[in-house]
């Protein structure tokens, strides 16, 4: 079967391990129905590839969104090398990949770090952020470091933190999901102080930037240890949010958190067709965010969306993004 030209057949060199969040990347993909689907940020396999090597999806990618952008390909600001960052009371360091930079086109206004999903890196997102119509938004694009993930049998890949499933019962890993909140708010702390701060992400990184959120309206990581970034914002893609069972608690801890949680504005959006990260976990999500006091949030549902995003989704990031950030119509 010829690959649909919205979905390009990857190859891997070897079987990749079987589960619900890694769809066999030889299986034939229909193309969904509407036609300026595009397939964004996927869950890549782990292909054995040099550490160097960027993900076939990036090329892709700036292929397929070229005509959207105007011709935008190439990142413009910068990107810099991998680091070690180490949560608060954390045991071990955890190597982060490269970081990507896109610069904002007029007045600096904003700041948001945008986390990529399992297996993939920031290359591939901070393509499409590029493209965006949102000329005061600076976006970083980090990588996360490669890991073993119980999901996959303890196969290294890109990974914020460990997952097994994504059943209510399943253990969280909040070592990891404090060590990569944390990171998140180093990138962020050395914005000017009149710049306002978000985060955002798809998968996995939705999963990274809802945790945040709650991080900061807690005020504190899981351990216990401050949180140091006053986050305007989070938005989240095809995730679900960790840590759900003990949000009450962390947020009935104190009336600073209620009032921080009530206030942060916060836009979840789900494809009804997703089958790697079900739309019931989006759902739920709203669900438990809402039940504990996060009452500005904004649930946007797609009939036909599977685990990827379209123009109108991002086009409803950008509207949303606009309103909240106070940006306006103006690029100066």
């Amino acid at each position: 079967m010829r690959p649909s030209p919205h979905h390009p057949k990857r190859r891997t060199p070897f079987p990749p391990p079987k589960s619900p969040l890694f769809p066999d990347p030889q299986a034939p993909v229909a193309a969904p129905s509407h036609a300026r689907a595009r397939r964004v940020a996927f869950i890549c396999p782990p292909a054995a590839r040099n550490s160097d090597a960027e993900p076939s999806l990036s090329l892709g990618l700036q292929q397929r969104w070229r005509k959207r952008g105007g011709g935008a390909a190439i990142v413009r600001g910068m990107s810099y090398g991998g680091s070690s960052s180490l949560a608060p009371g954390a045991k071990r360091p955890f190597e982060y990949g490269r970081t990507h930079v896109v610069r904002p086109k007029g007045t600096h206004k904003a700041t948001i770090v945008w986390l990529h999903g399992l297996g993939d890196n920031g290359t591939s997102w901070s393509q499409l952020l590029e493209t965006l119509p949102l000329p005061n938004i600076k976006w970083i694009c980090p990588t996360a470091p490669s890991r073993p993930v119980s999901l996959f049998g303890g196969f290294p890949c890109t990974a914020w933190f460990d997952v097994a499933d994504l059943s209510e019962d399943a253990p969280d890993d909040t070592e990891g999901m404090d060590a990569s909140a944390a990171h998140v708010a180093n990138l962020l702390s050395t914005e000017p102080a009149d710049i306002k701060l978000g985060v955002g992400g798809f998968s996995m990184g939705a999963a990274t930037a809802l945790y945040s959120a709650t991080c900061f309206a807690h005020g504190k990581y899981g351990n216990g240890n401050p949180y140091p970034v006053n986050l305007s914002l989070a938005v989240g893609l095809s995730g679900w949010l960790p840590c759900a069972r003990t949000l009450k608690n962390r947020i009935e801890a104190s009336p600073e958190a209620a009032q921080r949680a009530s206030t942060i504005p916060l836009l979840l959006c789900h494809g009804k067709a997703d089958d790697v990260v079900l739309y019931k976990h989006g759902q739920r999500s709203t669900d438990a965010l809402k039940a504990n006091g996060f009452s500005n949030v904004l649930f946007k549902s797609y009939n036909s969306l599977g685990h990827y995003t379209v123009p109108e989704e991002m086009d409803e990031v950008c509207k949303w993004l606009t309103a909240n950030l106070g940006l306006g119509t103006s690029s100066s």
